[in-house]
């Protein structure tokens, strides 16, 4: 089954080859009352980044091509968190040259309760082309790489994500 997914994930990745994505770093948005004012905790940095990866690693699997965000580094942090922005990472990803655009965020509820998000937008138009979001249970590495695989399987590339807006 994993090796009929695979192969699904490969004849779309060949449609694709010419889209490039800007995937910026997930965020955290601590609701749990054990928030930490100078930022996530060091397990939690250590996630988000496994997760990013992760997303990053799915979509160059299908043969998008993921952009290097270092040019744009400076603006990523003076911007962040994109959650409080209004679209500021459109114009990022537009200097980029990338087609279309992925934000996430896990909002953390409890040390229980998770919730993983991401949105992806045409970045020419600002028009969100899909968006997905997954309860999680347990603040571990398993269950937040579990929750965004459902998303890349369930989410992102069902139905085949072409990176344009649907007429």
């Amino acid at each position: 089954m994993l090796a009929a997914a695979l192969g699904l994930l490969s004849l779309a990745g060949q449609a694709h080859a010419a889209t490039r994505v800007a995937v910026f770093d997930f965020e955290l948005f601590d609701t749990s009352g054990e928030a930490d004012p100078r930022g996530p905790h060091p397990e939690e940095k250590h996630r988000l980044a496994l997760i990013t990866q992760e997303m990053r690693s799915k979509l160059a699997a299908a043969g998008y091509d993921v952009v290097d965000l270092k040019p744009e580094e400076a603006r990523i942090e003076e911007n962040t968190p994109f959650r409080n922005c209004n679209s500021c990472e459109l114009p990022i990803a537009r200097a980029l040259g990338a087609d279309i655009e992925v934000i996430g965020l896990v909002q953390k509820v409890s040390n229980l309760i998770l919730n993983i998000n991401f949105q992806i937008r045409d970045v020419e138009t600002g028009q969100v082309l899909r968006a997905g979001s997954a309860d999680i249970r347990n603040n571990t590495d398993e269950s937040w790489m579990r929750g965004v695989s459902y998303l890349v399987r369930n989410r992102l590339f069902d139905p085949p994500l072409t990176g344009k807006a649907a007429p």
